[in-house]
């Protein structure tokens, strides 16, 4: 969220403190170039325009004209493939709290990136259709032998030359094998019938499968982990977090280094290219194209795009980006493999035709699109980019560690283990606030009831591209564990924290890339749906994180200039208000892209009605 925009606005639907509501085809431009299929104009997103080959063409909208010369066509929209493209579904309804579990619907399509554990949900589909797929190899194998059994056979008999059918029996067995066991090969029922369960296990587990949205939205995700981290995009190809740059030590290097196909990397460009983000098509095409060289005269069954289809969409993007030249170059090169396509025939004769001018826009520095008009884009990337988070300690004596009963009972015994993170704003994080076994039930319990976050906007809540995670609230009446923590939350801070004095305990989970951009926690406006509550703002913040992570999720204090990575198990306290109300503009903070790991946090926001005694009011603006 930028600077200024209402507060963080979770969960606020339709109950305030409750549990809220609950394929492209194989792309060949090159084969259907006579036709003129044409995309729509880029820069815009991607339209619903897909159209069966024999049927009337769509209507070309051209880009903008460069120069007085009509502009080169580009790619066309991808056709549907053999296989068929990924059905979007209808999102299902939310049940209340309460609800047997056994009665949940399965979770929402094109929801699946926006939670891990929607993720590793996804995960346990593929499982069931590789138990499927492992069946349908074996019965197929099986089917398989048989046919070369009597492929032997026949063969045997045909190279046998005392084998004549002179013989009554061999002229018999040979019109036979003519009449009915050649058809019983040939039109056999069973590879149908192997081919029909494996279709029926997938449409078992189809409702449960990421929708298109999701397979965008997990290209965005790459791309935003390219651009907060500064990765490298050949090394992510790689399976590789290195950073650009010579001689920089890599982010993180996993256990199993998994690569990146040229059709992976073309679809990331591609969603790139139908939002009119040049700057990440051109990268992440590049390297579906050089892939494509590499591996160029075979094909996977899995594939959907080919080399030409990467050079297709490379060149148009070069040409969008002004480099005309290199979209000459990257379009001749398509001809050498489909001398025949007339669109991209055109399209180097304009070329040609503007570089002989002298017309050809210089092809400059492309710049990174900033799409959430992020104002402190730079500092928020720098500290997430941060190894250590916060500068040395001796820089910061007053700095320190503690055990904290804070004059109440229930930490005589055991007290709290507070670190001083930053004075102002006040920032501190407790050590050790939660034990494993809290953490694992407070997950499991919010886990069934994750729907997608949302952030406020003015009046109303929506969802939004700058924060990408799930979230659910738990009553303290849902389990012990809930009430104990908040317990330990008022203890710790001193807040009284009786409704309605502080809001549920919210759960978030946090998706592929997921992250939450520079925000307030308290309202900036008067019509927030958090005055609702009749409690005024918040006043102060707990977080509680529940998971550890392997890379990034760090939180950043954008104008304090310093941030806290993960610590499992610690929760992290920050006051949102100042003592005369004014909210406090340096607790503009954010959630770094989770690099690597699955991201859990518990928020308890506690609002200023309630703690007039317990944190007196000031005139002091600075206090």
């Amino acid at each position: 969220m930028n600077p200024g925009k209402d507060g963080d606005g979770m969960g606020w639907g339709q109950d305030m403190m409750g549990p809220g509501r609950m394929g492209t085809g194989r792309m060949r431009p090159g084969q259907d170039g006579d036709q003129q299929h044409h995309a729509p104009t880029p820069p815009h997103p991607p339209q619903p325009a897909w159209r069966i080959r024999g049927t009337p063409p769509i209507p070309p909208r051209h880009p903008p004209k460069r120069r007085g010369l009509p502009a080169p066509s580009p790619p066309p929209r991808p056709l549907p493939g053999r296989r068929g493209w990924m059905r979007a579904l209808g999102a299902p309804g939310a049940l209340g709290l309460g609800v047997l579990l056994a009665l949940l619907p399965p979770p929402a399509p094109a929801e699946t990136f926006t939670a891990m554990l929607s993720v590793r949900r996804a995960l346990g589909s593929e499982g069931r259709l590789l138990r499927r797929l492992r069946t349908y190899l074996r019965e197929e194998s099986a089917r398989l032998r048989r046919i070369a059994r009597f492929y032997e056979k026949v063969q045997a008999l045909h190279q046998d030359p005392k084998a004549s059918v002179d013989n009554p029996l061999l002229a018999f067995s040979l019109i036979k094998r003519l009449h009915s066991d050649w058809p019983n090969v040939v039109y056999s029922d069973e590879a149908a019938e192997n081919t029909q369960v494996l279709q029926a296990g997938f449409k078992e587990v189809e409702q449960e499968l990421p929708g298109a949205e999701d397979l965008d939205g997990a290209a965005r995700a790459l791309m935003r982990l390219q651009d907060v981290y500064a990765l490298s995009v050949k090394g992510m190809a790689n399976g590789v977090f290195q950073r650009t740059g010579a001689g920089r030590p890599p982010l993180y290097s996993p256990g199993r280094r998994v690569s990146l196909s040229a059709d992976d990397c073309f679809h990331v460009g591609k969603v790139a290219y139908d939002m009119g983000d040049y700057y990440h098509s051109i990268a992440w095409l590049e390297e579906a194209v050089s892939l494509f060289r590499l591996s160029y005269g075979s094909w996977n069954p899995e594939d959907r795009s080919s080399l030409e289809d990467a050079l297709d969409h490379l060149a148009f993007s070069y040409f969008m980006a002004g480099n005309i030249s290199h979209a000459l170059s990257l379009s001749r090169e398509f001809l050498h493999y489909d001398p025949s396509n007339r669109r991209v025939t055109r399209n180097v004769a304009k070329y040609e035709k503007l570089l002989e001018m002298g017309t050809a826009v210089s092809a400059g520095p492309l710049q990174r699109p900033n799409g959430t008009r992020l104002q402190s884009r730079d500092a928020y990337e720098e500290l997430c980019q941060r190894p250590r988070g916060q500068p040395a300690p001796e820089l910061h004596p007053h700095l320190s560690c503690s055990y904290e009963t804070n004059g109440n009972p229930y930490l005589l015994l055991q007290p709290a283990k507070k670190e001083m993170v930053w004075i102002q704003p006040y920032v501190a994080l407790y050590h050790d606030f939660i034990s494993d076994d809290e953490a694992e039930t407070i997950k499991g319990l919010a886990g069934p009831w994750l729907q997608r976050s949302v952030v406020a906007s003015g009046e109303t809540q929506q969802k939004a591209e700058y924060r990408i995670s799930k979230s659910a609230w738990l009553k303290d009446t849902a389990d012990p564990v809930v009430r104990a923590l908040e317990q330990r939350i008022a203890a710790v801070t001193g807040l009284d924290l009786r409704p309605p004095y502080a809001e549920y305990l919210q759960v978030v989970n946090y998706g592929l890339g997921g992250h939450y951009e520079p925000h307030f926690d308290h309202a900036t406006s008067r019509k927030s749906p958090l005055y609702r509550m009749k409690s005024g703002n918040r006043i102060a913040t707990v977080m509680i994180y529940l998971s550890a992570v392997e890379a990034g999720g760090s939180t950043a204090f954008i104008y304090a200039n310093f941030s806290v990575p993960v610590v499992k198990n610690a929760a992290l306290f920050w006051w949102n208000l100042r003592r005369n109300g004014d909210g406090d503009g340096d607790t503009l903070h954010a959630g770094c892209p989770v690099l690597v790991g699955d991201k859990w946090v518990a928020n308890k926001w506690i609002h200023e009605h309630g703690q007039e005694f317990r944190r007196p009011c000031s005139a002091d603006p600075q206090d």
